[in-house]
């Protein structure tokens, strides 16, 4: 299939990509590169030993959108592209919904011009909001606390909406945990500029030595060690969900949201102790205040994605923080 991938030149897409290209699909980038880097696609170059087509453009530009639906013949899209980072959405929550509700929009026009009718949607955990049960499954009720996990529910209706309108539209909106990890060549990986939001590039940074030590926030949390548990899935796990959601849509129609983790939780604790002896470096780390709005637990319940995609995450946490760091090296 010809498969055109909004953002994919970020962290997730490049991976996805990687996929893709190894299981025969033919694929093309479309990224602003605001929040990714050119090189990107050499290394993809080096990973897959093919040359992927690439467009920068904004997906809030609909004819660019239009015209590269057209040329490449595209069958497919998934829809990475979108600011992500949950204290910049409270400070800017206008850019948010501009950048991405009213960029998968403009996508979604295009698509709808073009006669194509099968999408992939990057969605977030984060639509689930405090947990009302655990693990999370996709019935539990959507009340996202903050306006990233509010853009991605908006998404998420508004996808559901279409499908109904139209019965020949194939969407499925896969809902990230946690994804962190690499490439297993090193190559591509996450890289985010600054000081991370997320443990495992924060941790990174400290192994490389370029942050003196990890903040932990909080350690007196209701969780075996005091420590909040997260479900951490590798980002090639999640990946592979991607190719798999891809064949499910081959033969069903309609909206389905469907959770990708590991569908177990690990403290942030057992990510530190995990990384130190994967790499054989030690972390530092100092005790601070709890984090406004972090909660105890948030895990998945992933059984939806075992029968309906015939998935499941084949990688444990050793190997997510050693390519982690294999990547940053």
């Amino acid at each position: 299939m010809n498969i055109l991938l909004s953002g994919g030149a970020g962290y997730i897409g490049s991976h996805v990509a990687a996929v893709l290209v190894e299981a025969g699909h033919h694929v093309v980038i479309l990224d602003n590169l605001s929040n990714s880097e050119l090189s990107v696609l050499e290394r993809l170059h080096q990973v897959t030993s093919q040359k992927i087509p690439f467009i920068q453009a904004d997906t809030r530009d609909t004819d660019i959108l239009m015209s590269a639906l057209r040329k490449n013949k595209i069958d497919a899209v998934m829809h990475f592209a979108g600011l992500k980072a949950v204290g910049e959405s409270v400070s800017n929550p206008i850019d948010y919904y501009d950048n991405n509700v009213s960029g998968t929009i403009s996508l979604l026009n295009a698509m709808h011009k073009c006669n194509v009718k099968t999408l992939i949607f990057s969605s977030s955990a984060t639509v689930y909001g405090e947990p009302q049960y655990l693990p999370y499954d996709e019935k539990h009720p959507t009340r996202p606390y903050n306006p990233y996990g509010r853009t991605k529910l908006h998404i998420e209706e508004l996808l559901s909406d279409i499908a109904q309108s139209d019965n020949s539209f194939k969407i499925v909106c896969l809902r990230y945990f946690n994804p962190v990890g690499a490439h297993e060549t090193g190559l591509i990986g996450e890289n985010p500029s600054g000081i991370p939001n997320n443990l495992m590039p924060y941790i990174v940074k400290v192994a490389k030595g370029q942050l003196p030590n990890l903040n932990i926030f909080g350690d007196d949390y209701e969780t075996p060690d005091g420590t909040c548990v997260r479900d951490y899935i590798h980002v090639m796990d999640l990946a592979e969900g991607h190719l798999a959601a891809l064949n499910f849509l081959a033969n069903h129609s309609g909206w389905h949201a469907i959770n990708l983790g590991a569908g177990k939780g690990y403290s942030v604790f057992d990510v530190v102790q995990t990384f130190q002896k994967s790499t054989g470096i030690e972390v530092p780390y100092q005790i601070i205040s709890r984090r406004a709005g972090d909660i105890a637990y948030s895990y998945a319940d992933v059984k939806k994605a075992h029968v309906m995609l015939n998935w499941s995450v084949k990688r444990e946490l050793a190997e997510m923080c050693s390519s982690a760091f294999n990547y940053a090296t």
